[in-house]
């Protein structure tokens, strides 16, 4: 066994709650170190076991209930009382306020998108429909200058 298996076990062996097998025992007696850990969490436990929590004050519950009844006798906050909640609620309408309407002129502008003149077609072949595919296609158009630079550098050191 790995000390490691052993380092998970020891909580459950200190305790007595799971017994040590043969393997186990073997290599407690080879290795001092786990020897050791063991001992400790069997010094720890036995410890714990007579740790006993102190009783509370005699007059702990009444002292707390004269408390309790003491905070729910005040008023509640005052001022700022009054002035939160219709404060939140405020903003809370303000908030979704803004959001409709950024949903409603985000539609607006996507439709006048769509209707305005530049998005609409023209026939191919006209001056103005070939200009309307190079915008479309000036990606693709600029990767070209990248491969005309690479023949130019191939012809060059093909013919030096």
């Amino acid at each position: 066994m790995k000390c490691q298996e052993i380092r998970e076990l020891m909580p459950d062996l200190a305790t007595g709650l799971s017994a040590a097998t043969s393997e186990t025992e073997q290599h407690l007696r080879a290795c001092g170190e786990c020897a050791g850990k063991l001992e400790e969490f069997r010094k720890t436990m036995a410890l714990l076991d007579e740790w006993q929590a102190p009783e509370p004050s005699p007059y702990f519950d009444v002292r707390f209930q004269a408390r309790l009844r003491e905070e729910m006798a005040k008023p509640a906050g005052g001022w700022l009382h009054w002035i939160r909640r219709p404060a939140l609620a405020l903003s809370l309408v303000a908030v979704l306020v803004v959001g409709i309407s950024f949903f409603h002129g985000d539609g607006n502008v996507r439709q006048a998108a769509v209707n305005s003149p530049a998005n609409v077609m023209v026939q191919p072949g006209t001056a103005v429909g070939d200009l309307q595919t190079l915008d479309k296609n000036d990606d693709l158009y600029s990767d070209f200058d990248v491969l005309d630079d690479l023949t130019v550098q191939q012809d060059v050191t093909a013919n030096p």
